[in-house]
């Protein structure tokens, strides 16, 4: 019993850990910030650097290769991955037609709930000045 709890809570210990040359600290620095900003389209909640999906270590490694091998700058490496995968693979996407749904779309929710709550109140405050009348 105790072997296997040593060998179900050792697993994490085999997940592959990139390592990457840089020729640049500003290479590094670039690429930290780019997997930071970059949002895993498997995972949807998490962003390149924390997933672990294989998608995200493609595009890693994707963005990795255009910075180092093929000297492109971060708007470069944002501009390939937007017109690949589109503007929901940036976590803050540019306010235009297509997304203002997503940027208005909070502000929506929140203002139809306290209309809701606003309703439920008043209708509450009516019921307790008719049964206080009666």
């Amino acid at each position: 019993m105790i072997l296997l709890y040593m060998l179900l809570f050792s697993l994490p210990l085999f997940a592959a850990i990139e390592e990457h040359r840089f020729k640049t600290p500003q290479q590094e620095r670039d690429y930290r910030q780019l997997i930071d900003e970059l949002r895993c389209l498997v995972c949807q909640n998490q962003n390149l650097a924390d997933s672990n999906a294989e998608l995200a270590q493609d595009l890693r490694r994707q963005v990795y290769s255009m910075l180092v091998d093929q000297q492109a700058d971060k708007q470069q490496v944002v501009d390939y991955m937007v017109q690949r995968y589109g503007d929901f693979v940036l976590y803050r996407p540019p306010l235009k037609t297509q997304t203002t749904l997503l940027w208005a779309g909070p502000f929506l929710f929140l203002a139809i709930g306290v209309w809701f709550l606003i309703r439920l109140i008043r209708r509450q405050n009516s019921m307790d000045d008719a049964d206080d009348n009666s």
